[in-house]
């Protein structure tokens, strides 16, 4: 049975996950043009065998995303309607309540959904259903991008290099200005219901003051970005204490927009001063381009090594170090500065996420997927295709990663992209009278500097809880250990 067999009013279901938009959603944009009427759902799935959780701070915006998206779905004629369970299940029960047409949605690439996807779209199309799915999410699907072997691409400039000619047309798909609703819409649940905003205590609470969640706060983003920062990128994209970034990327991971109406919103631009910049901050998408491709090729990029080598190295970190790094505790304020900024405002900024990264892993020794794991739970971007890929990079164990004899100094690395101290001083406020001289390293100032500064090591602000030079003799020592039994 095909769609055409059903009756004319039998509605075709819009299956919403990461593409919380209107605008240049495929998947809509289909089920608008095909007259009948519209249902669509999101579904709260903790259930599908091998899903990844939503994250808690990924859970507080995923409530303002989806009200941003059931006001916006309400304007055109019909609301969204939630669901919550196993998305094979929830799926077959809505079916048979409304003996819809089809089911159409974007595509997700994580490897537990391509496995549910796959066998929803098999079971549903066997039942006689019209299903469809697009692509809503990257420029270039992970299969299109190969090297001249057929064999995915693990080094991302030739990667990017060979994405780029396939983005000489990038189209949009028209926003529907009006959908049909079921003249007797199925129930679903509250979105309240869901609590999936902290409460007691309300540890989100500066998160209202940073972000603005919805299709509306992307575009605005955007925008902003294109207007007043981008003309500034390629230089002053690695200064922590420069608001520089476009601060894109949890509205990119949730759909608010696509990554197809980034590059053509840039490309519109059209001005010649800042080309580079502009060019420099493409490059970033491509690279989380490039992370979908590394996770769609090899699906346990998540949770193991990609260089099976890395499997034997000798981890030895302790449990109190890895709080201490939580809380932004580490005696070295760049770092502590960045983890701070992360439980504050549910985003910390791509330099120190590196630098705060290499020293989970190379300073204190502890696992990557320990600090995966924590960026997971606490970022409201967090995204697994980017997740991983990052952490894995910075490990030294990835695809394309960083060799792991470079070994970032957290206070050169402070020096150098917070050179005035105004990034640890906004983060760190117990160290803000600290001069400049002595703010990156606080336990080397003299004890008058640190009195005048009322900071009192081990007090109000620890030591550090590794010395780096020996933190870096170690990791290395490890590392040609495992590289001479490799």
């Amino acid at each position: 049975m095909s769609a055409a067999t059903h009756p004319s009013d039998a509605p075709i279901i819009v299956w919403f996950r990461q593409d919380l938009r209107i605008a240049d959603n495929p998947a809509l944009a289909h089920a608008a043009q095909t007259g009948r009427p519209v249902i669509p759902v999101f579904i709260l799935d903790d259930e599908t065998p091998g899903v990844w959780k939503t994250g808690s701070a990924s859970r507080w915006w995923l409530h303002y995303s989806l009200k941003s998206l059931n006001d916006n779905l309400t304007r055109l004629g019909t609301p969204l309607l939630l669901r919550r369970g196993n998305s094979a299940v929830i799926l077959d029960q809505l079916v048979a309540e409304t003996r819809a047409a089809g089911i159409v949605w974007n595509r997700c690439y994580e490897p537990f959904a391509r496995d549910r996807d796959a066998i929803i779209k098999s079971e549903l199309g066997n039942a006689g259903l019209d299903v469809k799915s697009f692509n809503g999410s990257l420029l270039v699907e992970p299969w299109t991008v190969q090297t001249k072997s057929d064999a995915p691409y693990r080094v991302f400039t030739p990667f990017w290099r060979e994405a780029r000619t396939q983005l000489t047309d990038v189209a949009l798909a028209a926003a529907p200005r009006h959908l049909t609703a079921m003249e007797s819409s199925p129930s679903g649940d509250c979105l309240n219901d869901w609590a999936l905003r902290p409460s007691q205590p309300n540890w989100a609470e500066g998160f209202s003051e940073t972000w603005e969640p919805g299709e509306l706060g992307a575009h605005a983003a955007l925008e902003h970005f294109l207007e007043r920062r981008v003309k500034d990128y390629a230089e002053g994209r690695d200064r922590a204490d420069l608001n520089i970034t476009s601060t894109l990327s949890p509205h990119l991971h949730w759909g608010e927009i696509s990554p197809a109406q980034i590059w053509t919103a840039v490309h519109a631009s059209g001005d010649e001063d800042v080309s580079r910049d502009a060019q420099k901050f493409l490059s970033e998408i491509g690279w989380r381009e490039f992370s979908y491709n590394l996770l769609f090729h090899f699906p346990t990029f998540p949770t193991d090594n990609h260089q099976v080598r890395f499997d034997d190295f000798p981890w030895q970190g302790t449990e109190t170090q890895f709080k201490a790094w939580t809380r932004g505790r580490t005696g070295y304020p760049f770092v502590d500065a960045g983890m701070r900024q992360l439980w504050k405002t549910g985003w910390m900024h791509n330099r120190v996420r590196m630098v705060a990264a290499s020293f989970l892993i190379k300073h204190l020794m502890i696992d990557w997927r320990r600090g995966q794991d924590w960026f997971w739970d606490t970022l409201v971007d967090a995204d697994l295709a980017s997740n991983s890929a990052s952490w894995q990079w910075v490990a030294g164990s990835g695809a394309d990663a960083a060799p792991y004899f470079r070994i970032f100094n957290p206070t050169t690395q402070g020096e150098k992209f917070d050179p005035k101290g105004a990034y640890i001083r906004k983060w760190v406020p117990e160290l803000a009278k600290l001069p400049t001289k002595w703010i990156h390293a606080p336990h080397t100032a003299p004890a008058e500097v640190l009195a005048a500064a009322n900071v009192s090591l081990d007090q109000t602000y620890p030591r550090p809880i590794v010395d780096h030079k020996h933190a870096r003799d170690r990791a290395l020592s490890a590392f040609k250990n495992l590289k001479a039994a490799a």
